[in-house]
C-alpha cells in the first residue's frame, strides 16, 4: 500500500495533504510518528500553572528531591498532548477522539527527555456510516532510550475517502503518486515510518506547493511575542495608545509574520541544512486579527553546492495570503538541502 503527502491540483503543483482516509486503516498496521519532541522543566512548569495543578511534584525542586524520584516529574498530560500531537501526520483527517479506553504512564519522563511516538491500529469499523468509520488505536512512548513511558489506547472517528470537508470543497482529492511525496518509509519490520519534507534530488524547479495546515492569527499571541521580542513601539502592544492613536488599527510584528510564515513552509522543506537567507520581502497588506494565512512556494531553481558534496541549495519563492485571497507577504529564500545518498543524520536518530 503506497500513502502520500500531497494531492496534484495541476501541472507541477501540489498541496500538502496529511492524515490517512478511513480506508487506508487496517487491523495490524504499526505507524511511527515522526519528528519527535525534547519536553523541558519549563513545558512541566508552564502546563502545570496553567491548569493550576497543586501536585508540587512537577515544579517544587526542593519537595521533588525528597521524593523517590528526585527531580521534578514530567505532568502527565503533558506526555498525553505530546502523543497525540505526534501522531497527527497519520491520523490528520480525524474527526474527533470519541474514547480513551486506557491511559497508562509506565515509566517517568522528566525534562530534557525526548519523545516518540508509535501507533498500532487494534480494530476498524465502518458504522455504515457514510461520513467517517471509528479506527482502535494503541499508541505507546518511547524516549530516546527506546523505552515505552506510555501506552494509549483511544478510538478515533476518521474521515472516509472524499468527505473530509477538504475534499468537498475542492482542495484535492487525487493523490500525487510519485515515490518522492510517499508519506511513509516501510521498514524491515513491516513498520511504517513518517517521512518529513523532500530531498535535493526531490526538488524541480518549477514545482509549486501549498503549505498546509494554515495559520490563524490571535491578537494576544501577537502581543506575547513582541513583548519577547523586546519589542516598545506601541502599536504592537498598548491597545490603548493603539485605540487613541492607531484608530483601533492592531499590527503584528512583521518579523513575526515572517517567522509563521517560513514555519508553515516546513513541511515540504523538512530536509533543509540551513536557511541562508531572505532577500525581496514584502508586505502588501495588514495582517489582521482573526486573519487566517496560507502560504505556498515556487521552487526557482535548483543548483550544487560548491562546497558542502552532502548539499545542494534551492531557490524559493514564498507567498502568503490571507482568507480572502490578499497577499500579505512575498519573500526569496535560498535553502541548504541534504541529498538522499549523502551522509545525512537520518537513520542515527531514527528518522
Amino acid at each position: 500500500m503506497s500513502l502520500y503527502a500531497y494531492s496534484q491540483t495541476a501541472e507541477n503543483a501540489f498541496r500538502e495533504r496529511f492524515g490517512l482516509d478511513f480506508e487506508d486503516f487496517g487491523p495490524g498496521q504499526r505507524f511511527r510518528h515522526r519528528p519527535g519532541v525534547t519536553v523541558s522543566q519549563q513545558d512541566n512548569v508552564d502546563e502545570a500553572l496553567d491548569t493550576m495543578n497543586s501536585a508540587m511534584i512537577h515544579y517544587d525542586a526542593m519537595y521533588s528531591n525528597q521524593t523517590a524520584w528526585k527531580k521534578e516529574l514530567m505532568v502527565s498530560t503533558v506526555t498525553l498532548q505530546k502523543l497525540i500531537g505526534m501522531s497527527s501526520k497519520t491520523f490528520g483527517r480525524k474527526h474527533s477522539i470519541t474514547k480513551f479506553v486506557e491511559i497508562a504512564m509506565t515509566k517517568p519522563v522528566f525534562g530534557g527527555d525526548t519523545l516518540y511516538a508509535e501507533s498500532e491500529i487494534v480494530a476498524v469499523n465502518s458504522h455504515d456510516n457514510p461520513d467517517f468509520g471509528e479506527v482502535t488505536v494503541t499508541c505507546r512512548g518511547i524516549n530516546q532510550h527506546a523505552t515505552e513511558i506510555a501506552r494509549v489506547t483511544y478510538q478515533v472517528r476518521v474521515w472516509k475517502r472524499g468527505r473530509h470537508p477538504d475534499d468537498r470543497h475542492g482542495q484535492g482529492t487525487v493523490p500525487a503518486a510519485q515515490d518522492r511525496f510517499l508519506a511513509h518509509r516501510t521498514e524491515a519490520d513491516g513498520a511504517l515510518t513518517e517521512q518529513v519534507g523532500l530531498f535535493f534530488e526531490d526538488c524541480q524547479s518549477g514545482d509549486r506547493f501549498m503549505h498546509w495546515p494554515r495559520r490563524s492569527l490571535v491578537r494576544d499571541e501577537g502581543i506575547q511575542h513582541a513583548h519577547r521580542a523586546l519589542e516598545l513601539t506601541p502599536q504592537y502592544h498598548d491597545l490603548d495608545w493603539i485605540d487613541q492613536h492607531a484608530g483601533g488599527e492592531f499590527r503584528f510584528l512583521e518579523s513575526w509574520i515572517i517567522a509563521l510564515v517560513t514555519a508553515m513552509t516546513t513541511r515540504t522543506f523538512g530536509r533543509v541544512v540551513a536557511n541562508l537567507g531572505w532577500t525581496d520581502l514584502e508586505f502588501k497588506t495588514l495582517a489582521r486579527p482573526g486573519d487566517t494565512l496560507e502560504a505556498q512556494s515556487i521552487i526557482l531553481d535548483k543548483r550544487e553546492s560548491n562546497s558542502r558534496p552532502n548539499e545542494g541549495i534551492l531557490s524559493v519563492e514564498t507567498l502568503a495570503h490571507n482568507q480572502h485571497g490578499e497577499l500579505v507577504l512575498s519573500y526569496r529564500r535560498k535553502l541548504l538541502v541534504y541529498k538522499r545518498d549523502a551522509q545525512t543524520p537520518y537513520a542515527a536518530a531514527g528518522y
